[in-house]
């Protein structure tokens, strides 16, 4: 069944995004990159097979991200694109540093309070290379992103959009992948971090092309004068 889930749950978030910014213009992609990025390194801990391959999930919310951040770089400019890099980076962090922090404390020794702290401890509880293989990964390669998208599109100009948002998250999930496995697997076998780095990155590479005709829905929407004003 994960094959039946995995295409659809990319037309759901993919959509949820669009209907958030529908909803709350700009803010809502601010809003959206927050949430997804504390959503992604939520889900990562679940690993899975499709198509015979073993895939982390939040590679789907995570490459939302990216559509997100060309979708304001596309409508609002670079600087408000860079904005929601270091909104995302923050709520990042910041849920890393809170969930450890809360790890320290010693659970009510009943069986309740221990099944849930040994589901945070799961779900949170990051190796430390890991953590901040993901929070570089991060920054760079949305930075990146940012860049390369704003460099196609003074080439292009109005014209080749599919190019300046598939190319710009092709290439920056190509990035994001490389520095997330160099950092985070540094220390695995050769032949077992290169099939991680593939599956993943392919991952990475079909959501970016399924999220193409998700940018020129974009490119289409115009806000409500509320969200409009609200996001001003």
């Amino acid at each position: 069944m994960n094959e039946w889930l995995w295409i659809p749950s990319i037309f759901l978030t993919m959509g949820l995004l669009i209907f958030s910014y529908y909803l709350f213009g700009k803010t809502g992609l601010l809003m959206w990159i927050a949430i997804a990025t504390i959503i992604a390194n939520i889900q990562v801990t679940q690993t899975v097979d499709i198509f015979g391959f073993v895939f982390t999930l939040g590679n789907v919310v995570y490459g939302s991200c990216y559509l997100a951040t060309d979708i304001l770089n596309e409508k609002y400019g670079k600087q408000v694109a860079r904005k929601g890099v270091y909104m995302g980076f923050f709520s990042l962090i910041t849920t890393t540093v809170l969930m450890q922090f809360s790890l320290l404390y010693t659970p009510l020794s009943v069986k309740a309070a221990l099944e849930t702290s040994d589901s945070l401890h799961l779900l949170f509880g990051l190796l430390p290379w890991i953590a901040v293989g993901s929070l570089a990964a991060y920054l760079v390669s949305q930075l990146f992103d940012v860049f390369i998208y704003s460099k196609i599109r003074q080439k292009t100009g109005e014209r080749k959009l599919w190019l300046r948002t598939t190319g710009s998250t092709v290439l920056s999930q190509l990035l994001d992948t490389l520095t997330f496995c160099a950092i985070a697997f540094h220390d695995m076998p050769f032949s077992i971090w290169w099939q991680i780095f593939i599956t993943t990155y392919l991952a990475k590479f079909v959501v970016a092309w399924f999220a193409t005709p998700f940018m020129y829905l974009a490119k289409r929407i115009h806000p409500t004068k509320q969200s409009t004003d609200a996001a001003a």
